[in-house]
């Protein structure tokens, strides 16, 4: 259905948005960096330093870029596979890739222990697999559908460090080149109560981290060199969940969220965007100031990261009534009832980011049906059901679409107002964490393995 508006803890507790070129942002000197490699070098170019790689929204290359990246089209757990390398424990996150390394996080499924592993890109060899964190009594999941793990949170990586993120379980800073830690922070808590997900955002001199629990909900900015506090900014929604007749209510369930922050300049000024639970907000990035907010009436724990394209912002609103909304990006204070221009709850993903290419928006449900938006006014213009189950975020590079199931499908498709299926791949395990590139490669976590597919 569309609709349009008037105008409408437990006990322990890179760039990523950071660009856009031609409507894509770029602020940070490592946005600049990064930009500026992927503008003019072969591997640099597809380099993926975070959960939704150099663009923060899920694109190989920046607009305009037409170069081919020669990413495979088809492979098999036989055909195209350069190397395969087992990761022990469990974890959905991203594989984040820069200078030769590929970086993942994982957890034993009991959540006592906690590792970073680091493997060479072009032959798999571990280089680097340590316990970072130990937790005596960490707090169950509540996940009996499998949704998450105690390693969901992504590494980022800028030249030479990268940051380790289990949320309240630590926070920390390991050296690249000699795997030694730089610093680490195990005081920063929140209950998350179905697991942590959020992944840090790197801006300027600031690791920015969500923290959406079910008894705090807050930004944390860390200088990126000390690991010392310098902002934090607590959400502002009201709660109005303390007499619901449901335990998981009372609980918190609805206070939580688990989304990624993205960066856009609005009038030439940055505005960090984060979906929390209950409302979307719009921050100043050095200072943590709230600028603006859209509250959600009868959602909660927002997953996927929110879009920019020419002044609107798209958010999507999570569980419960999940809806994709549309929001002028340049209102201040509550603009819940002023700025939002449409909002539509039919086929809307829940848990993978959408994507946008050419000017058209594409996202895929949880249950496997993807579809094409039109941006400007919210009304779908197709939409395919492909088969599976589906947590990991859409990539977007070669002119190709990738849609990586549950399952262990890879559905790639060629973007455009009609549907197009170029292949269907498959490789055993399944995915929950989103496909990374570099160079001319696919690093693809599955359930129990890391895999270079190149063709």
């Amino acid at each position: 259905m569309l609709r349009r508006g008037v105008t409408t803890p437990g006990q322990r507790a890179a760039a990523p948005a950071a660009a856009r070129i031609v409507g894509r942002t770029l602020h940070s000197p490592l946005c600049l960096a990064l930009a500026g490699m992927i503008l003019g070098g072969s591997r640099a170019r597809a380099d993926w330093p975070t959960f939704r790689g150099p663009f923060g929204d899920g694109h190989v290359a920046a607009p305009g870029d037409s170069r081919a990246v020669g990413l495979p089209l088809k492979w098999s757990d036989t055909d195209n596979v350069k190397w395969k390398v087992e990761i022990p424990h469990l974890g959905w996150s991203t594989p984040a890739v820069m200078g030769g390394q590929v970086w993942l996080t994982t957890a034993t499924e009991d959540g006592h222990d906690f590792y970073a592993i680091c493997a060479d890109a072009d032959s798999g060899k571990i280089l680097f697999n340590e316990r970072l964190f130990r937790c005596v009594e960490p707090e169950s999941l509540y996940n009996a559908a499998g949704h998450n793990t105690y390693a969901t949170p992504s590494p980022v990586i800028e030249s030479g460090r990268v940051y380790i993120h289990f949320g309240t379980y630590g926070t920390a800073c390991l050296d690249t080149k000699t795997f030694k830690e730089i610093w680490r922070r195990e005081d920063i808590h929140c209950r998350h109560y179905r697991g942590p997900s959020s992944t840090p955002f790197l801006y300027e001199n600031l690791l920015i981290l969500t923290m959406d629990g079910v008894d705090f909900q807050y930004l944390l900015a860390l200088d990126k060199m000390t690991g010392k506090d310098v902002w934090k900014t607590n959400r502002s929604v009201e709660w109005n969940d303390q007499n619901d007749p449901s335990p998981m209510v009372r609980e918190g369930d609805r206070r939580k969220a688990h989304s990624t922050p993205f960066l856009i300049t609005v009038k030439g000024e940055p505005q960090l965007l984060s979906a929390g639970a209950k409302a979307a907000y719009a921050y100043d990035p050095r200072t943590g100031k709230e600028l603006w907010r859209v509250r959600f009436e009868e959602a909660w724990s927002a997953a996927p990261m929110p879009l920019y394209q020419d002044g609107v912002v798209f958010f999507i609103t999570g569980f419960g009534k999940t809806e994709l909304m549309a929001v002028r990006a340049d209102g201040k204070g509550d603009v819940t009832d002023t700025h939002i221009l449409w909002r539509t709850d039919s086929f809307v993903s829940r848990t993978a980011s959408p994507i946008l290419v050419d000017g058209l928006l594409y996202m895929v449900t949880d249950d496997g049906v993807v579809s094409c938006i039109d941006p400007k006014n919210g009304e779908r213009i197709w939409k395919k059901a492909i088969g599976g189950k589906y947590a990991s975020s859409p990539i977007f590079g070669d002119g190709r679409l990738y849609f990586c199931s549950k399952q262990g499908k890879t559905t790639v498709v060629e973007p455009g107002r009609e549907y197009k299926e170029l292949a269907a791949n498959e490789l055993p395990g399944g995915f929950w964490a989103s496909p990374a590139v570099s160079g001319k490669a696919l690093y693809l976590r599955t359930k129990t393995h890391l895999v270079r597919v190149e063709e």
